[in-house]
C-alpha cells in the first residue's frame, strides 16, 4: 500500500512539475521579457496580468497549492534518493544529481522572490518596473536572480525530460537521446529569455 502510495505522489509530482507549473514558468518569463521593450510595454503585460478575472483563484490553486506540493515531495525525494548510477549511466546520474540541486535553489528563489514582490505588494508596495530596477541594482541580488532563474529553467527542462520517461512517452534509448536534445534547447532559450530580461532591468 505505502509503495502504490509513493508511486501515486511521484506521479503527482511529475505531472505538476509540468502541468501547471512549468507552464506559468515559461509564461511568466515570456511576460516579464516585456521589460526588453521598456517600462511602458512591461507595466502593459503585468497589468494584463494582473486583471485577469478570479486571479487570486488561479494564482492560488493553478500556482501556489500545486509548487507548495511540488517543494514538498520534491524536498523528500532530494533528501531520500538514492545514487542511480547503475540505471542511467554518467551523464544521467549528474542530471539526476542536479534536478536535486537545483530544486532546492529554486525553491529559496521562489520564497524569496515571493517575498519580494507578491508579500511586499500585499503591504501596499507596487509591483512594477521601478521595483525591479531596485531590486537588481543591488550586484548580489542581480546574481542572486542570475543563479535562480538559470536553476528554475534546468529544473523545468531536465524534469521534463525525467517526466516523458516517467509518463512512458519516451521509452525507447534513442526517443530519450532525442528528448535530451529537445530539453537542452528549451534550457537554452528560456535561459536567454530570463537573463535578457533581467538586463533590460539594469
Amino acid at each position: 500500500m505505502a509503495g502504490n502510495r509513493e508511486f501515486v505522489y511521484r506521479r503527482i509530482h511529475s505531472l505538476l512539475g509540468v502541468i501547471p507549473i512549468g507552464i506559468f514558468l515559461m509564461q511568466h518569463l515570456l511576460v516579464n521579457n516585456f521589460a526588453t521593450g521598456g517600462p511602458e510595454s512591461f507595466e502593459k503585460a503585468a497589468h494584463f496580468m494582473e486583471s485577469l478575472p478570479f486571479r487570486y483563484v488561479l494564482e492560488t490553486v493553478v500556482i501556489y497549492l500545486p509548487i507548495l506540493f511540488h517543494a514538498i515531495y520534491g524536498l523528500y525525494i532530494a533528501f531520500t534518493a538514492n545514487n542511480n548510477v547503475s540505471k542511467f549511466g554518467f551523464f544521467r546520474n549528474w542530471m539526476f544529481l542536479l534536478q536535486r540541486v537545483s530544486g532546492v535553489i529554486t525553491l529559496i528563489f521562489i520564497a524569496w522572490h515571493v517575498w519580494e514582490t507578491r508579500v511586499a505588494a500585499a503591504f501596499g508596495k507596487e509591483v512594477n518596473f521601478q521595483m525591479m530596477v531596485d531590486i537588481l541594482s543591488s550586484p548580489f541580488m542581480f546574481a542572486f536572480y542570475v543563479v535562480g532563474i538559470i536553476s528554475a529553467i534546468f529544473h523545468f527542462a531536465n524534469g521534463l525530460w525525467s517526466f516523458l520517461v516517467t509518463w512512458g512517452i519516451t521509452v525507447s534509448p534513442r526517443s530519450q537521446v532525442i528528448s535530451t536534445y529537445v530539453t537542452i534547447v528549451i534550457f537554452v532559450a528560456l535561459s536567454f529569455i530570463g537573463i535578457q530580461t533581467l538586463f533590460a532591468f539594469v
